[in-house]
């Protein structure tokens, strides 16, 4: 039970709130309530934070891993879209010092939320459903951010952190591999989640890069990364030749031949160099 020396919920303690309130999980928001104070505890733990540290977490819900969090001693800003649980949250939370923010954490103005200064960690328990895209738009725009403890779908871990040549390597991780580096640190059972979700899930960790990882602007790549993959079975030569001879192709050290998943990121960048007009200045290299 959740009380004045507790760390966070308890099953009966999910319940009990819901009821009291007349909620139940949303599956529009992908809402998947943790239920088990050991998970929240192991991932405050990995998080690796304390006294002077800031964190935001997406997605508090209840609060469960909020109340961890907070026991670390670090300064928490949680964020929930879900207009009905922000009382309950705050109610839970308040007097921890945690701030709430209720919305949209793909509109959300982030320079507001957290300010200027950085560093901040990012420790979440991410809604299935928007995982992907906020775990890159935050990537790409919110440099405070330094680094991400995710609990993701394991598909969706998989996908973020594959190595080239691996069947989950695709647009996720080459826009990760970018920006930051990534490696999957542990794995949530189903059994842990309040409603239970149909997949396991494992814990992402993600640190930003001081620069990007290549000299080549992501808007250059990204176009060839997501022209490839989407005909990810068709070679190279083929899914590019709308925007590289097959010459050119080969010119940069990289075999016509190839599919888009056995591709570096280095041999992105040099795709994208290969791409750019014969004449004129190069683009100024920006994150």
């Amino acid at each position: 039970m959740t009380g004045s020396g507790a760390v966070t919920h308890d099953p009966s303690d999910i319940r009990r709130l819901l009821d009291r309130h007349g909620l139940s999980p949303r599956r529009a928001f992908g809402q998947n309530f943790v239920v088990d104070a050991n998970t929240v505890r192991r991932i405050a733990r990995l998080a690796g934070v304390g006294p002077g540290d800031r964190v935001v977490e997406i997605g508090a819900g209840l609060g469960s891993l909020t109340l961890a969090l907070a026991e670390t001693g670090a300064e928490i800003v949680a964020v929930e879209v879900d207009r009905d649980l922000v009382p309950v949250l705050t109610e839970q939370v308040a007097e921890r010092g945690v701030r709430v923010v209720q919305g949209d954490a793909l509109t959300l103005d982030w320079d507001e939320v957290l300010g200027h200064r950085g560093p901040w960690h990012l420790v979440a328990n991410l809604p299935y459903n928007v995982a992907t895209p906020l775990v890159l738009d935050l990537l790409r725009r919110v440099e405070v951010i330094t680094d991400m403890l995710v609990m993701v779908q394991k598909e969706v871990g998989e996908r973020l952190v594959a190595a080239p040549g691996t069947r989950a390597a695709g647009i996720p991780s080459v826009l990760v591999a970018y920006h930051a580096t990534g490696e999957i640190v542990g794995r949530v059972p189903a059994a842990v989640f309040h409603p239970r979700p149909r997949v396991e899930s494992v814990l992402v960790r993600l640190r930003r890069r001081p620069a990007p990882a290549v000299d080549v602007p992501l808007d250059e790549i990204e176009p060839l990364v997501r022209t490839a993959f989407s005909q990810r079975r068709k070679m190279l030569r083929r899914s590019l030749a709308g925007r590289i001879p097959a010459e050119r192709i080969e010119a940069a050290g990289i075999d016509p031949a190839a599919r888009p998943e056995q591709l570096s990121l280095a041999e992105w960048a040099a795709l994208a160099r290969a791409a750019r007009p014969t004449s004129g200045p190069s683009p100024r290299t920006a994150r």
